[in-house]
């Protein structure tokens, strides 16, 4: 097996034992407890015959542009992502819900005023997020019909029609939530679709008021389904909810604007993950683009970028020192270092309490212990679809939380490329 093929979370979760995996924030997304089996993207050329060669119960769902979503059983991986077919394989990873700017701050009221006057008519919106509340004026036209194209619950896995969701509303609220039983148990997909494409009757105010961006738009919804109750989705969900958006756009020869106000901050935050590399890939399939919210941690300080200058091999250059605050009753953190792959360093990890551990790519994987906290550590290696090269640290305490304070990464640059 090539290694370079495993991005490097999955590489650390198949060599940790799934009992501290399960401590982990994101060690065992995509791993399915009862059938012993891994929820997987691929990215693959010509077709998928070969993985389902290796075993018939091997779940394949193929996506455009030669991405798939597998389900494989956990000793059968390592083969999967051996075979030729198979470019490289991602492990999912858990989205979080991000929000949108404020109206007034977007620039919206002027377009939709004369001369411009854009109201989103002969375009469709699509949804990928928690679900609808289809019942609101808001997602209405005036006669009371609905205005969603396609309802996609991916919870149930039933798919409603145009026609099913106006049967439902016309049957009254009862009878009509027994016909389409999908429900926004959150209400965060009601209020993105609200911003993005409600028509602002719903609100209760001047008429108007409160409408959406695209407020005469058709809409498509995928309620993004949920591994557990009061969990978030996962990418791969994320990925097969577009699949169908643009598969239902097509179909309907229409441009399309999606909504995703889900995300994470995993990656290298230059394009080159490989979900970043499928939403390219599927906004070139037509008029479409994708839309992501701004995120909700703008004040987290989540991110650090240092530069590293000089070194010469024998001689290490100025050391550059990030400090990384953990608070009390952490149980769980992961951080990840993206760098140049030819960039050598030197990497020193201190507790708060002193302890000092150089992190050495001989680690693989590896882990380093201070007192009852244990750092779980992978170096990656460069993607067919990216030069850069990952070190992952997992943090897990086995008294269930980590050592608060602060903890610093020092950071000696050797030989220095770029």
């Amino acid at each position: 097996m090539e290694d370079q093929k495993l991005d490097t979370m999955l590489n650390l979760a198949l060599a940790t034992a799934e009992a501290e995996r399960e401590q982990t924030l994101d060690l065992n997304v995509g791993f399915r407890e009862q059938e012993r089996s891994w929820e997987l993207i691929v990215k693959y050329q010509g077709n998928l015959e070969a993985v389902r060669e290796l075993d018939p119960q091997i779940q394949v769902t193929p996506l455009r542009n030669g991405f798939g979503v597998l389900v494989v059983p956990e000793h059968l991986v390592e083969a999967a992502a051996a075979l030729p077919e198979i470019e490289f394989v991602d492990k999912p990873k858990r989205l979080a819900f991000t929000a949108f700017a404020g109206r007034s701050a977007s620039c919206i009221n002027p377009v939709q005023q004369p001369p411009l006057s854009l109201t989103g008519r002969g375009v469709l919106v699509g949804i990928a997020d928690s679900g609808i509340d289809y019942t609101l004026p808001d997602f209405r036209r005036e006669d009371g019909r609905t205005r969603i194209r396609k309802l996609w619950d991916q919870v149930t896995g039933r798919i409603y029609t145009e026609e099913d969701l106006n049967a439902a509303l016309a049957a009254g609220t009862e009878a009509g939530r027994e016909r389409v039983p999908q429900r926004d148990t959150s209400g965060h997909g009601t209020a993105v679709a609200g911003i993005a494409a409600g028509n602002g009757r719903g609100a209760g105010a001047e008429a108007g008021a409160y409408r959406g961006v695209a407020w005469e738009s058709d809409l498509l919804v995928v309620k993004l389904g949920t591994p557990r109750e009061y969990s978030f989705p996962r990418t791969t969900q994320l990925m097969t909810a577009v699949d169908v958006l643009v598969e239902e756009a097509l179909r309907l020869g229409q441009p399309m604007a999606v909504n995703l106000s889900f995300g994470n901050s995993y990656g290298p935050h230059d394009g080159t993950a490989l979900l970043d590399t499928y939403l390219n890939a599927a906004a070139e399939n037509g008029r479409f683009v994708f839309v992501t919210g701004a995120g909700n941690e703008g004040a987290a300080r989540g991110h650090a970028r240092i530069r590293l200058e000089g070194g010469s091999g024998s001689r290490p250059g100025e050391e550059t020192e990030v400090l990384l605050a953990v608070g009390e009753y952490e149980p769980t953190l992961n951080l990840q270092i993206w760098k140049v792959y030819p960039d050598e360093f030197e990497l020193r990890l201190t507790s708060p309490s002193g302890q000092e551990v150089p992190i050495v790519p001989a680690m693989q994987p590896g882990r380093a212990v201070f007192g009852r906290t244990q750092v779980l550590i992978f170096y990656g290696e460069p993607s067919p679809f990216s030069a850069s090269q990952e070190i992952y640290l997992d943090w897990i305490a086995s008294d269930g939380r980590v050592e608060s304070g602060i903890w610093r990464l020092r950071f000696r640059p050797r030989r220095i490329r770029d």
